[in-house]
């Protein structure tokens, strides 16, 4: 895997792209000298987290036969200052599912990515605690 960095502005603005093609771009905030024209490398991991167990979960779901008609999710992680970094000290991510799913196999099927298959979870678990609730049609299982 690899990422190419390529700086747009003076600043903090940088256009990256992937070995397929893909290109997409990263910022700071204003009020660190950035331009506030895309997603921090921060937000972009906590993106990476929703993404990687939204895919894990969805196959996971799919393989069951379970019937999603929508799913997103919410990530909120919280960062402590260690040596001058700020890394993820907590992130909690909320899935809510809409469907015929059955609630319980949508638990396990978090329980499994955020637990065993998402790499992203899995990199980020030695520094980050990472929690997890699964919403099933409006309600919490």
């Amino acid at each position: 895997m690899k990422i190419q960095l390529k700086r747009i502005d003076n600043d903090y603005h940088f256009e990256l792209k992937n070995e397929r093609g893909h290109i997409t771009h990263i910022d700071s905030k204003a009020e660190v000298g950035g331009h506030d024209l895309a997603p921090s490398p921060m937000e972009y991991v906590l993106m990476g987290v929703a993404g990687c167990s939204a895919i894990d979960v969805i196959s996971i779901l799919k393989k069951q036969r379970q019937e999603i008609t929508n799913y997103r999710a919410e990530v909120d992680g919280s960062r402590v200052e260690i040596d001058g970094a700020k890394p993820f000290k907590e992130i909690v991510v909320t899935v809510y599912l809409e469907g015929e799913i059955v609630p319980e196999k949508a638990k396990r099927a978090a329980q499994l990515s955020f637990e065993k298959y998402c790499s992203v979870s899995k990199t980020l678990e030695p520094t980050a605690t990472i929690k997890y609730k699964v919403v099933v049609n409006n309600e919490e299982v």
